[in-house]
């Protein structure tokens, strides 16, 4: 299935907010989003020279959003209208929006007794209580990945594959997939690495494509993730909160999209993907984030990511051998099974300070070790 198209206003916002976050030249940062490097700099220039609230994203023809010097009335009308497009968020939410857009902004307790007041708000619902988070300390040390389950469409199904980064929240594929498979994964992930670069390291759960169960962490997705230089990572075996982060962004999925409406189609489906990511990146102020939004925060990798990525490079005399069918390969006379996702692979086995005791490498990463003294291994 073809991608849909993100609408314009979207694609200008988030270019302007990665171009000024920095971390990767403007020329390549241009050629991430397919656009001139005079077009970006058109972009910046009308974001530069905005009035504060004035959108400057859309068609300069287009109306704008709000009017200058509200009245009480008109400010409680905007508090209003926030709480109606987005059904689930409180005072301190719709505060920092209305502070976004340059707007007048009430105090978070005077913008709940207006929802209180106009029957927006469940004066029962519990209060939330505080736990300790942790996140790392820069935009893409860390991706989280995951499918959030599978949701029933009038032809079919859709299984959202999310991709989230770990230190902002920023989330960096929100793809509507008809299946679950390798490929499928790997087309969508090339096209965020294509944007964004490439992160240091990936965290996934232990099921497929990303793995093949507990203790068995390597498939041609993963190995495709390794010649790329990326870390992959896989959360404990039934520890679902080892991607708390990716959990979470699941459950806001669920309310407010996959819950909201029955879709047709994929093609469907992906619109409104595409119109919520950008509402949650850029729009949606985040608790976690002080309440900042995730594109506040987010700067693209500085690693670019490579269309053709070359094997591992192993020094001069090392013992290398091919894998074969069957994950094998053949080494003192004996075959050892190895992974059957590093066939056609060459891979290194270096020896350890135990005699007879090898290392199995692809690259710098040891993926399995193998015993030449054990005539049954």
């Amino acid at each position: 299935m073809p991608f849909a198209e993100v609408s314009i206003v979207s694609h200008r916002e988030e270019f302007v907010r990665l171009a000024i976050r920095g971390g990767v030249h403007f020329s390549e940062l241009c050629r991430r989003f397919g656009v001139s490097r005079q077009t970006g700099d058109k972009w910046l220039r009308r974001y530069r020279a905005r009035r504060p609230g004035e959108p400057w994203s859309a068609d300069r023809s287009r109306r704008p959003h709000r009017s200058p010097g509200r009245t009480t009335p008109e400010v409680e009308s905007a508090v209003l209208a926030v709480r109606d497009a987005h059904p689930a968020w409180g005072g301190r939410k719709i505060r920092h929006v209305l502070q976004r857009r340059g707007q007048t902004a009430p105090a978070a307790s005077t913008i709940s007794a207006i929802l209180a007041r106009h029957g927006r708000i469940d004066d029962d619902a519990p209060s939330a209580r505080p736990f300790t988070r942790f996140e790392h300390a820069a935009p893409n040390l860390l991706w989280q990945m995951d499918f959030k389950g599978h949701v029933a469409l009038a032809e079919g199904r859709c299984h959202p594959l999310c991709v989230l980064d770990d230190h902002s929240r920023f989330s960096l594929c929100l793809a509507a997939c008809g299946d679950q498979t390798g490929a499928t994964v790997k087309e969508r992930l090339r096209a965020a690495f294509r944007r964004y670069g490439l992160p240091e390291a990936m965290l996934m759960d232990n099921g497929p494509p990303w793995g093949d169960g507990p203790g068995s962490p390597w498939t041609p997705l993963t190995v495709w993730l390794l010649q790329l230089g990326i870390r992959v990572t896989h959360g404990r075996p039934y520890h679902p909160q080892t991607q708390g982060k990716e959990e979470r962004f699941h459950r806001t999925l669920k309310a407010k999209v996959l819950s909201c409406q029955r879709f047709c189609d994929l093609a469907q489906c992906q619109r409104r993907f595409d119109q919520w990511r950008h509402v949650y990146n850029a729009e949606r102020p985040h608790e976690a984030l002080a309440m900042a939004v995730p594109a506040d925060r987010y700067r693209p990798s500085t690693r670019a990511f490579p269309e053709h990525p070359a094997p591992p490079e192993y020094a001069p005399g090392e013992t290398l051998r091919k894998v074969q069918d069957g994950g094998l390969i053949s080494f003192r006379g004996r075959e050892f099974r190895i992974c059957k996702a590093f066939k056609g692979h060459r891979l290194a086995l270096r020896p350890t300070n135990t005699d007879g005791v090898w290392n199995v490498c692809f690259g710098a990463k040891q993926i399995a070790q193998v015993d030449s003294r054990d005539p049954s291994a």
